[in-house]
């Protein structure tokens, strides 16, 4: 075996940390990018800030014009609500009420382990789901606790709410009470028949007691979490004057960025000191350009899915054409990856609604004809369809892909058409049938 030294030439492609950020760059929202831009300002010494005050905003004109406009003042000012948390009014009104100090550290264990709903959360799998009470006390505290909050709040599960609000509001609604008490299943799966012949009552009062539970509250309590609000912030603005669409990019809140021009006789001197600030300026340049990039990236995407969508802009979700990360890349000359990582977190604010930017981003479904149909427009056409159908008799998954296929030429299979339902959150024929008396 021979021992030979050789030399060999090689060409990798290695991603730098500056590319590694131009990347994160694009993906971020513009109030990302704002804090990020804040954070650099404090890394480096040769930035310097300056606040947009009377700053303009470039609008993109769907014919390719670009004409300066002023910014709408669009800042919001975010004010902590001081106000008592609805957890915070149940647990001063228990302490009112209840002057035992038993019964008041009881509501309170019920009050603190209320879910979203005001439900009840208690795991079962721990040793001591009840804590230091007895099964027996926390049914007590739940009788207690319809005094203080809405009727229902407290109940472990959605049978217990419904029946707390019978037998505290309705008491006389007995029929209502044995349905809940015992064929809840059947109810929740429309077994209107089955629930006839189990309680030995007419369809008629099937659907009464029916019309009468759907009167009651599922959700007693669904204000009880402490949310504040939150304002969304669009990244892209889309308007329409004169049936002419336009856009601009709502970063008119971003700060300018400036040279400091204190540090400048050191760029030229050959000491350490001159690295350190050399090697901050190439990150000042970098930012620069990297924001521009980003900006005009951002902006080619956007005019082209305006371009290509011009007519859901106009009339709504029904004309909302197929469109793929691949189409616009090739229309912009960029590659997919790119065009993705730009959509990413995005928000776009149109005429007709708020959304993410990847919702413009749908596949496609073929028809009779060559065409083809978006995926968003075919569940429109779904929810349409399954509200004006016989509700006595409800459309299954098959027929409604037929019909479909038939009528509206559509290729388009039963299972796909259950996944639509699913994701739509519309029940299954089944579950849709209303009682026919």
């Amino acid at each position: 075996m021979e021992l030979v030294l050789k030399q060999r030439q090689e060409l990798n492609l290695i991603m730098t940390i500056e590319l590694r950020q131009s990347i994160e760059l694009l993906q971020y929202t513009t109030y990302e990018l704002y804090q990020f831009i804040r954070e650099q300002e404090l890394e480096n010494p040769l930035i310097d800030l300056v606040e947009q005050k009377n700053g303009s905003l470039y609008e993109e004109k769907s014919n390719g014009k670009v004409k300066s406009i002023s910014p709408t003042k669009m800042t919001v000012d975010l004010v902590s609500s001081k106000d008592m948390s609805m957890r915070d009014k149940l647990l001063e009104q228990a302490n009112l009420l209840f002057k035992a100090v038993q019964d008041q550290k009881l509501i309170r264990f019920i009050i603190h382990n209320l879910d979203d709903n005001g439900y009840l959360y208690l795991n079962q799998n721990e040793p001591f789901p009840y804590g230091e009470f007895e099964e027996s006390e926390i049914d007590r505290g739940i009788q207690l606790l319809q005094q203080v909050g809405p009727t229902g709040i407290g109940a472990r599960d959605l049978k217990e709410c419904l029946l707390l609000q019978i037998t505290i509001d309705f008491p006389k609604e007995k029929l209502a009470e044995c349905l809940i008490q015992n064929y809840l299943d059947l109810l929740a799966n429309k077994k209107w028949n089955d629930i006839a012949a189990r309680m030995n009552i007419t369809m008629t009062q099937v659907k009464d007691i029916n019309d009468f539970i759907l009167t009651l509250n599922p959700r007693p309590c669904s204000s009880i979490s402490d949310f504040s609000i939150e304002y969304l912030n669009p990244d892209i603005i889309v308007e329409i004057k004169e049936s002419e669409i336009s856009f601009y990019l709502n970063d008119s809140y971003l700060p300018k960025i400036d040279f400091n021009n204190e540090y400048t006789s050191l760029l030229n001197t050959k000491d350490e000191t001159s690295k350190y600030i050399n090697d901050k300026y190439t990150s000042y340049q970098w930012l620069l350009s990297s924001i521009e990039q980003r900006r005009q990236t951002i902006m080619k995407i956007v005019k082209v899915i305006i371009n290509k969508q011009e007519s859901f802009f106009k009339d709504g979700f029904m004309s909302l054409e197929p469109l793929t990360l691949k189409e616009v890349a090739e229309e912009i000359e960029m590659h997919e990856s790119t065009v993705s990582r730009a959509t990413m977190n995005k928000v776009i604010q149109t005429p007709k609604g708020t959304f993410n930017l990847k919702m413009f981003f749908t596949s496609k479904l073929e028809t009779v004809d060559g065409n083809s149909v978006s995926q968003t427009k075919v569940k429109r056409l779904l929810e349409t369809y399954i509200a004006k159908e016989n509700k006595f008799k409800p459309l299954s998954d098959q027929k409604i892909a037929s019909y479909f296929n038939s009528e509206k030429g559509i290729t388009i299979s039963r299972r796909t058409i259950s996944k639509y339902r699913e994701e739509l959150k519309i029940p299954s024929s089944s579950n849709r049938k209303e009682i026919k008396v």
